[in-house]
């Protein structure tokens, strides 16, 4: 069976090098390379850089949409994508004589859309994991092969997208003999269990102490690594990368403690207790080296 892989970010990565070994990728497809950097330096994707190790040709299309010859002169069977970020029309699904399948990164229909990793932390899911589902045209609506589970714990975003990343790489070598031999029972989405997550901004990262600290750690664990929670001390931002909850009350915002422990501080309900942070146009830090600064004491607030 020729499969042709469409991925773009490191995550995908390890889909791709499982698949190669395991089977052959007669093709990759990813984004075309990127500015990046202050100095805007040209970049591939990750993808793209492990593909050329593997020496299987890469496309990078600027819209797959308008590269229907290229794609059926490949003369592929399957099409596997991972975080691939381009939209496929009907033309392209066609391409396929064996379909289109995507490994997304939730238990769907849970979390279909943009962020799913940071949306299962958000939402407090004891449990999550990848869906290999066949691709349609609508956002994440195909009926289920095959899913993997996993524990969240209390692993941020990028400790989990790591994980994810590597049931997605099982998930897919165990797809393909699955779809190759046509006799896969498929499962379809229960519609009425479908939740939508919304591409993350800056915005959604703002920390709000008037919520629980157990929303609050929540937070901050689905937006680290990136683009990370932040609050405001003296109207500068400071990034918050790593929190608890504690035990102790007070005004909303108000820090209740500063010492080589952590920067204590209240919250709607409860408190949390900053570890690790940092400081607007400066280095990550535990939050005990920022105290030490004397940069924050018991009675100031944060917003």
């Amino acid at each position: 069976m020729k499969i042709v892989f469409a991925g773009s970010p490191e995550y995908a990565v390890p889909s791709l090098e499982a698949l190669h070994a395991k089977y052959g990728v007669c093709a990759v497809i990813t984004q075309p390379d990127k500015p990046v950097g202050r100095k805007n330096i040209l970049t591939p994707t990750p993808v793209k850089l492990a593909a050329q190790k593997l020496n299987i040709p890469v496309y990078d299309f600027v819209r797959i949409r308008n590269e229907i010859t290229a794609l059926k002169s490949l003369n592929a069977d399957i099409m596997i994508t991972c975080a691939y970020g381009q939209l496929l029309t009907e033309e392209v699904l066609n391409c396929f004589s064996s379909g289109v399948w995507n490994l997304h990164a939730s238990l769907l229909p849970k979390f279909r859309g943009a962020a799913p990793i940071q949306s299962a932390i958000l939402a407090g899911e004891t449990h999550t994991g990848v869906t290999v589902m066949r691709t349609e045209l609508a956002l994440d609506t195909g009926d289920i092969l095959l899913v993997k589970r996993c524990e969240t714990g209390n692993m941020n975003a990028g400790e989990l997208s790591a994980r994810l990343s590597t049931l997605s790489a099982e998930a897919a070598v165990e797809a393909v003999p699955l779809i190759e031999g046509g006799n896969a029972q498929l499962l379809v989405q229960d519609e009425a269990k479908a939740t939508l997550c919304k591409k993350i901004k800056k915005d959604d990262c703002k920390i709000d102490f008037s919520h629980s600290a157990e929303d609050i750690c929540r937070l901050i664990r689905a937006m680290n690594p990136e683009p990370l929670a932040y609050c405001l001390q003296n109207g500068s931002v400071l990034n918050v990368l790593k929190a608890s909850p504690a035990d102790a009350e007070g005004k909303r915002g108000e820090v209740l403690r500063a010492d080589k422990k952590g920067i204590t501080v209240a919250c709607g309900r409860g408190a949390v207790n900053i570890e690790r942070l940092q400081p607007s146009g400066g280095k990550a830090m535990n939050a005990a080296d920022f105290v030490n600064g004397r940069k924050i004491k018991a009675g100031d607030f944060l917003d």
